[in-house]
């Protein structure tokens, strides 16, 4: 009787520690882990709806077995090919490039602009003379090119520190890749939520917090002057296919994307890595999926596993609401399907991309 009674003690300590730790009075944010109660339905997709082509992910395999597996997860997701944006040129755009053409249209592999000298008289014609070599070897587009205020920073092995896509220096590149029919894949400004206060009033504030812009240095370029260089280049060169990676990041605000999308032929928005960032809002997303149907192509950014792709069609396919996925996208706000159409998830998944990649 005694240990039984111990038991029980014990049993009930435990509990009030637990319950202690878990009031609202100590739990930290990045402890919240909410799981949804209501009992609705809960869509399992294992392979897209339509075949599909990934415009935006990385070289995350880096050998043959990763590779190998990697393309089994496509096979049993339905990913008929995938744009590995490698950053790079020189020797590194090289290596990369060789272990992916290996698995022939499975891949595409693009590369990056050089930026080494970029200060210097007649960088611009050394830039495109290595653009030219990269296309030679293999690539077939350009990026992804990155700036989150402060320049082209992505490229390797240099970063172009103060040089935005709309500098006249950065001009001939893009009409090479006019030339050579090459698009490029661009990535300006971050979240919204990732330059307002990190405070209680912060509605992302567990991702945010992580990438927090710092707006503090000289020469720093807010969201609203990023999506400026972007429409500039776009309108200056209109026989260059430009891609506006993660919506421009305009997800809080869909009618400034929406604005250049309809205005600029030659512009197109992947919706990769901000599927966390737009779930929360299913009406308006089904909205503008519609009104841009024409315009939006399917990516991920999000690594190789299986896992990520169902929660990819999963919001886009199904009508499930109330879900989370908080260590995927680390935030802590419920998720929703969109339940897009099949029309519109034909051009999404592939034809959009398709008709890019033809090159015709």
């Amino acid at each position: 009787m005694m240990r039984i009674l111990a038991y029980i003690l014990a049993a009930l300590f435990s509990s009030s520690l637990f319950c202690q730790a878990q009031s609202p009075d100590d739990l930290l944010l990045k402890d919240y882990r909410p799981q949804s109660i209501y009992k609705i339905p809960v869509t399992r997709i294992a392979k897209a709806r339509y075949p599909v082509i990934d415009m935006h992910s990385h070289a995350y395999a880096r050998s043959e077995e990763e590779l190998n597996r990697w393309i089994a997860v496509m096979d049993k997701a339905g990913i008929e090919k995938t744009i590995i944006l490698t950053y790079a040129t020189g020797p590194a755009f090289d290596s990369t490039y060789q272990v992916y053409a290996r698995y022939g249209n499975r891949f595409e592999v693009w590369c990056g602009f050089d930026y080494t000298g970029y200060m210097e008289p007649g960088w611009s014609e050394q830039a495109v003379r290595e653009l030219e070599r990269c296309y030679r070897v293999g690539a077939r587009g350009v990026g992804e090119l990155g700036d989150k205020g402060l320049g082209e920073l992505y490229s390797k092995p240099v970063p172009g520190r103060g040089m935005h896509i709309d500098d006249a220096r950065i001009k001939p590149l893009l009409e090479k890749c006019a030339e050579l029919k090459m698009p490029i894949s661009v990535h300006v400004a971050e979240p919204m939520w990732m330059y307002q206060p990190m405070d209680a009033t912060n509605d992302g504030l567990m991702n945010a917090h992580v990438w927090q812009i710092d707006t503090s240095e000289a020469g720093f370029l807010n969201h609203a002057a990023l999506i400026g260089t972007l429409e500039n280049a776009v309108r200056e060169n209109p026989a260059t296919t430009f891609i506006a990676c993660h919506f421009a990041n305009c997800e809080w605000d869909l009618e400034v994307i929406g604005r250049l999308l309809k205005k600029y032929p030659n512009l197109y928005a992947d919706i990769s890595a901000r599927y966390g960032e737009t779930a929360p809002i299913p009406r308006q997303m089904q909205l503008f999926y519609k009104q841009h149907q024409n315009k939006l192509l399917y990516g991920t950014d999000m690594g190789m596993e299986a896992e990520m792709y169902q929660t990819t069609f999963r919001i886009l396919e199904s009508t499930d609401e109330h879900f989370y996925e908080t260590e995927r996208f680390n935030y802590h706000w419920p998720l929703h399907g969109f339940g897009l159409r099949p029309k519109v998830l034909k051009k999404l998944y592939r034809s959009n991309a398709a008709r890019i990649l033809k090159r015709k």
